[in-house]
């Protein structure tokens, strides 16, 4: 039997990079993974290009929503296996204690929000995440994750993010 393996994605706003990790983990981890996202400092709202980038990539978005870690280090909440930051901010904040002591790494990953210019060089940028994102879930999604201890997983996923 597959172990099946909780996935915590973690940026500032969670508004568009976390969210769109979730969406490729969950839609790719064909029930083995299941990601979930949480910001620092949410924003409340997805951004309208975060979604507008899964649905051309025909990835779902119902469920979506922009959420505090604080819900995931709350009694009672999914224990997670791995913490994966994708933003600077988040990766220099300190972390709640995650219930478990799941494995962590960073994917560092820009703010596609930050781009400037009319919608076409937005979505471009929010499409260029969306790539390095997609490659580096492609990866996680490959490894064999019930053959690895953990820290050879953890290096693994550490090399992902400098991938």
């Amino acid at each position: 039997m597959t172990a099946s393996y909780n996935l915590l994605f973690l940026c500032t706003c969670n508004s568009a990079r976390s969210i769109m990790a979730e969406a490729l983990v969950n839609e790719r981890g064909k029930g083995r993974l299941r990601a979930y996202s949480a910001g620092v400092k949410p924003g409340g709202e997805i951004n309208p290009l975060t979604l507008k980038t899964l649905e051309l990539a025909h990835l779902p978005t119902e469920g979506l929503r922009s959420k505090s870690w604080n819900e995931f280090s709350a009694p009672g909440a999914p224990r997670m296996d791995f913490v994966i930051t994708v933003c600077e901010n988040a990766a220099g904040a300190i972390c709640p204690v995650w219930p478990g002591h799941p494995t962590t790494a960073h994917w560092a990953v820009p703010d596609p929000a930050c781009a400037t210019g009319g919608e076409a060089e937005r979505l471009a940028a929010f499409a260029d995440v969306f790539k390095q994102i997609n490659r580096r879930v492609d990866l996680f999604t490959a490894l064999p994750l019930d053959a690895l201890d953990r820290l050879t997983a953890k290096q693994a996923v550490e090399h992902i993010g400098r991938s």
